[in-house]
């Protein structure tokens, strides 16, 4: 049949209702695509909102951190040094005193002297404390030993530190949050965890500088450490993220901790 025979008005019609398919099938496109994208755009604002809360619960604990820590060496200071630098002005002013005895003088002079040496150790060691000498002379590598050595010092844990990295002096700034994240984890293992064991190990896995932290102290329950993650923790994550590295902690009660971090 030709199209010379079909009737006019259903030439018209069947381009009217093709039209119209293709206007429906358009419009229904156009509301898919409006919709997706809307749907897209939703998600990418939910995963912007989270990642700022992310960070700012990151900032929230480096700023807590930091007022603790100058809470901390405020404490020292009063305690270790001011104390003891008031007694020694004290002493100083009864040497101007008249009529000492030559014993008087002595035992003032030996006071004076003994508590000017007791604020000078107790002054290196506060500083000790805020940045080893040892990690700017010679690098992680030898501050994580003696970090190890102090903490084996009390006798009540033993430490086992293997290294496989060479590491770069360039990155001297990067390592200081390596170091201060085994800072913390060493303390919590001690303070809370009541460990006497503890295992540090540095390697490459795959060009990537992994460190595995184990101890075998009393453990914990992960479900309440996600629930109630305390500010050292906050603040090892602070650094891990800061150094675009991730974290994995395992551990269960009466089983100790397992770390795995990457930097």
């Amino acid at each position: 049949m030709s199209m010379n025979s079909i009737p006019e008005k259903e030439i018209v019609a069947i381009i009217l209702y093709t039209s119209l398919f293709f206007m429906v099938t358009a419009i229904a496109l156009v509301i898919f695509f409006y919709f997706s994208r809307k749907k897209i755009i939703q998600k990418e604002l939910e995963k912007k909102d989270l990642v700022l809360q992310y960070q700012k619960e990151q900032l929230h604990a480096i700023i807590v951190t930091q007022e603790e820590e100058r809470k901390r060496i405020a404490q020292d200071l009063h305690d270790d040094i001011s104390s003891k630098l008031n007694i020694v002005s004290l002493n100083s002013h009864l040497l101007t005193a008249p009529n000492l005895t030559e014993k008087e003088t002595f035992e003032i002079t030996e006071n004076i002297i003994n508590l000017t040496t007791k604020a000078l150790e107790n002054s290196r060691k506060i500083a000790h404390n805020l940045l080893p000498p040892v990690f700017e002379k010679f690098g992680l590598n030898a501050a994580v030993e003696e970090l190890c050595e102090e903490f084996e010092s009390s006798k009540a844990v033993k430490v086992y530190y293997k290294n496989e990295i060479d590491f770069d002096d360039k990155d001297i700034d990067r390592h200081l949050h390596v170091f201060r994240i085994l800072q913390e984890l060493m303390n919590n293992s001690m303070r809370h965890g009541k460990a006497n064991e503890i295992w540090i190990a540095f390697r490459n896995d795959n060009q990537i500088k992994t460190c595995n932290y184990e101890d075998n102290g009393v453990g914990f329950d992960m479900e309440e450490l996600e629930n109630q993650k305390g500010l050292g923790l906050k603040n090892i994550d602070s650094r891990v993220s800061f150094l675009d590295g991730t974290i994995q902690i395992n551990s269960q009660s009466g089983n100790g901790i397992a770390v795995m971090f990457t930097f």
